[in-house]
């Protein structure tokens, strides 16, 4: 793979990206009027970057709701998302979703598929009841590189009003959560979605990030046609279509939220 692509994409002024993504959420709260945000925290580093931008930026606002699935969730997740509320003083709730999950059981036929997907959809039950309750917005955690091959679930998790970080990269996401003093091993930690046992993206995706990125740079920020892109980031042309494939097999899901353009 051509690294000169990846030290690209990642030198950033990530300064000036945090301050832009808080007076994002700030100007807001403030044009929709609204009591503050609700975020989802996993413990990974999406949700956890979005965690530390609303520490920073709108503390007094922001409210986090942990939602393992006990039987799915490793137990590290959920120790990990405390933890980062505890380090930044954040209201948060901790809601166990398996009994929701499984009450969902007894009444649906069916589809190992479609019932992962389904705690995402529960989850996002819960983010929208506490958006409601509080007259708050919810944030998604989206980056750009999993928003862009919809790589999240329609209404589960890619159900959000904003958008906060989808203009960066799962690389960049990483600088990013380097510039804001997030934990050595949250950066480093395999990104899951745990809608199964053992669920991590990199496996099911055949690709690690950088790969992912690199393509996503080259064929939809650049424009470049697959061969060249395969040529450019020396990485298999049948790799390259796989992920542009993906990109354009996703349209649909890419419709419904208020992106933070940087």
């Amino acid at each position: 793979m051509n690294r000169k692509i990846i030290e690209d994409i990642s030198k950033q002024d990530y300064d000036s990206i945090q301050n832009k993504i808080g007076n994002f959420l700030k100007d807001e709260i403030e044009k929709r009027r609204s009591g503050g945000l609700v975020f989802g925290l996993s413990g990974g580093i999406d949700s956890t970057v979005i965690a530390s931008l609303c520490a920073k930026f709108v503390k007094e606002k922001s409210l986090a709701l942990i939602m393992p699935n006990g039987k799915i969730t490793p137990n590290i997740e959920t120790e990990d998302a405390i933890r980062i509320v505890d380090k930044h003083s954040i209201e948060y709730k901790l809601i166990d979703i398996g009994f929701i999950h499984k009450e969902y059981s007894k009444y649906l036929e069916q589809n190992p598929l479609a019932f992962a997907n389904l705690g995402a959809r529960i989850r996002a039950n819960l983010l929208y009841y506490y958006a409601n309750a509080r007259n708050s917005l919810v944030l998604g955690s989206s980056d750009k590189s999993e928003y862009l091959i919809g790589y999240f679930t329609k209404f589960g998790d890619g159900a959000s009003d904003l958008l906060p970080i989808v203009s960066l990269y799962k690389t960049q996401i990483r600088e990013l959560a380097r510039n804001l003093g997030v934990a050595d091993n949250i950066i480093s930690k395999p990104s899951g979605p745990h809608l199964w046992e053992g669920h991590i993206a990199e496996t099911e995706l055949g690709l690690n990030y950088e790969e992912i990125d690199s393509i996503l740079h080259c064929t939809v920020d650049r424009g470049f046609a697959i061969d060249e892109t395969a040529k450019i980031t020396e990485i298999p042309i049948s790799d390259v279509d796989k992920i542009y494939r993906m990109y354009k097999k996703s349209e649909h899901k890419r419709t419904m939220a208020t992106p933070c353009v940087l």
